[in-house]
């Protein structure tokens, strides 16, 4: 068995909340040895070492405290940076320079090391030193319009789905670099602008308004590119159940209206046709969301799959967890977390063959590394960290 593929690598971790986490946590998932620089200061509210949120992203790592506002912080960072191959940071453009540690600078330890910087707006440009989160530069970026219900109220996401973004590009530009080091020897500076990464998920929307000159709008659940109807999500008993269904050929639409019972609703002339059925697609909504509104959503999807019709369960987390196509391919596994206890963690569709797995652990504790980091890997004496805990520098 070969080393799990990431084994050799060792990454200064910097980021904080999910796409710099994220980023850094599939490294150290695939065996990357990932030292998170934090402060007593800093690691609250959902940076505190013991939240959920922060264990989801922070698995795997090790945990380091260095106030960055002192001198010899920063001293101590740049001898980190020495002997390691990639730091990862997702401050607003301003911070690393107004600690004098940007990638010129960093580069002089380390000629070798590759550095990625995540920022919302990229490191140049008039909106540089705009701080951003997820949800700013998915409106920003069309995201939020686009995967909204309407025009008149453009909700989009719920969630922070440009982190997720982000933080799959962060990694892979990581991995380019580690491949252009590998043949050039050369380290490399990687400036990833997360409004950027979210531009890039509306490719199709983008060419369809700058070379058509069409006016492309949020479409809900329409098929307006799918010849299929009906094509919707509908309501099903229980509290915010829900199922998707999909009909696109009229042999569907006849084991549709079969399984319905064929209500007098479904023979009318209005639904003869796949034209007429998207014209109508209101009416046929509410038809089908009236029958979905008196079954569980299994049983939905149990009676319209063996009739060959596209259905499926709206899944949240606990029908995830409990999934027993994840559970057969071990998707979860179970990790110990000293003070939240047993945690079940999801792992990736991605299995390599004849590669060792890396031991997974859970999220570090605040400070959890410091003897490990700055007596063996630095050198560093117990008198000397002693002092710089006194004085709050590694604190």
């Amino acid at each position: 068995m070969q080393p799990s593929i990431l084994q050799e690598l060792r990454v200064v971790d910097l980021t904080r909340i999910v796409a710099g986490p994220y980023t850094t946590r599939m490294l150290a998932d695939f065996g990357a040895e990932v030292i998170k620089v934090q402060s007593a200061k800093m690691a609250t509210g959902i940076e505190s070492n013991t939240t959920p949120y922060f264990c989801a992203w922070n698995r795997n790592k090790r945990s380091i405290t260095l106030d960055m506002d002192f001198h010899e912080a920063r001293e101590i960072f740049l001898k980190l940076v020495k002997i390691s191959d990639i730091v990862v940071e997702n401050f607003s453009p301003r911070v690393m320079s107004n600690w004098d540690l940007d990638y010129a600078t960093l580069k002089k330890s380390n000629d070798r090391l590759i550095m990625l910087s995540m920022s919302g707006t990229g490191q140049n440009g008039p909106w540089k030193d705009f701080a951003a989160y997820g949800p700013t530069v998915q409106s920003l970026g069309g995201l939020t319009y686009l995967t909204s219900y309407s025009q008149d109220a453009p909700m989009g996401f719920g969630y922070a789905y440009a982190d997720m973004v982000s933080g799959l590009y962060g990694a892979v530009s990581i991995l380019a670099a580690l491949e252009h080091r590998d043949r050039c020897g050369q380290g490399q500076y990687i400036d990833l602008s997360e409004y950027e990464a979210v531009c890039t998920t509306i490719g199709p929307a983008l060419i369809d308004a700058g070379f058509n000159q069409n006016q492309v709008g949020p479409q809900g659940n329409d098929a307006e590119n799918r010849p299929a109807a009906p094509y919707g999500c509908y309501k099903c008993s229980g509290e915010d159940r829900w199922c998707v269904i999909a009909v696109f050929s009229e042999d569907e639409w006849q084991s549709l209206c079969g399984v319905f019972g064929n209500p007098a609703w479904s023979g009318e002339d209005k639904f003869s046709s796949l034209a007429g059925r998207k014209k109508h697609k209101e009416i046929l909504d509410r038809h089908i969301g009236e029958w979905t509104a008196g079954q569980t959503a299994e049983n939905v999807v149990d009676s319209l799959q063996p009739a060959g019709i596209a259905a499926g369960v709206v899944q949240n987390a606990e029908d995830l967890a409990n999934d027993p196509q994840l559970a057969a391919n071990k998707f979860f596994t179970s990790l110990n977390h000293p003070v939240l206890g047993e945690i079940k963690t999801d792992t990736y569709p991605i299995k390599f063959e004849n590669c060792r797995p890396a031991t997974w652990k859970a999220s570090p504790l605040l400070g959890e590394a410091n003897q490990y980091v700055f007596e063996e890997l630095l050198g560093m004496k117990k008198t000397t960290i002693r002092s710089y805990i006194e004085q709050g520098i590694i604190a």
